[in-house]
């Protein structure tokens, strides 16, 4: 009969917990437990509900992978955390528009997230660089490295799809592919 619980927030332990065990329940209550503030925050400063949006989602990335490093130490409430990274973000994203950063209109406290955020958008960077270089690689160098690295697939079965005579011989490619990667991803 009672169905408030469903809808609840959950705890800020709930939400680490969860995330740390790979609750989707609780990654889909956290959507939606804080998306409002956020969104109140956005519409305020120059930004519309798509920009909210964005902006949400890349905080709730940044908090999830903190998480799943180990190395989050909630030194505030789970809320001001996630507003102030949204904040940041969002901050940042008008400078780079130069739209008007003039006065922004606060509700939350805002909690210091800077390199969270600066380390989120490094990995970034270096995760869509290392697309292009994989891009660049070529076949069957780019599957080679994605079955093994991506997929998990073991020596033995991409020695199969390729039809190498045996794993060894799937080993040495896969090598060979990783010194071409590494050469395309380090070059200036």
């Amino acid at each position: 009969m009672n169905n408030s619980l469903k809808g609840s927030v959950p705890t800020d332990r709930e939400v680490i917990l969860g995330i740390l065990n790979n609750s989707e329940d609780i990654l889909n209550k956290l959507y939606k437990a804080y998306y409002a503030m956020v969104l109140q925050f956005i519409l305020n400063n120059n930004g519309d509900e798509d920009d909210a949006k964005d902006v949400y989602q890349e905080g709730i990335i940044i908090l999830y992978n903190k998480i799943k490093t180990g190395n989050f130490e909630l030194s505030s409430k789970l809320k001001t955390y996630i507003y102030s990274v949204c904040r940041r973000i969002w901050l940042k994203k008008l400078s780079l528009n130069s739209k008007k950063t003039g006065s922004i209109t606060d509700y939350e406290d805002v909690f210091a997230v800077e390199e969270d955020v600066e380390n989120h958008e490094e990995k970034d960077a270096s995760f869509m660089k290392m697309q292009s270089a994989l891009n660049h690689l070529g076949e069957p160098c780019k599957t080679i490295i994605q079955d093994f690295y991506i997929h998990n697939l073991s020596m033995q079965d991409i020695c199969e799809k390729f039809g190498y005579t045996n794993a060894d011989n799937a080993k040495t490619q896969k090598y060979k592919c990783l010194q071409r990667l590494k050469k395309i991803f380090f070059q200036p």
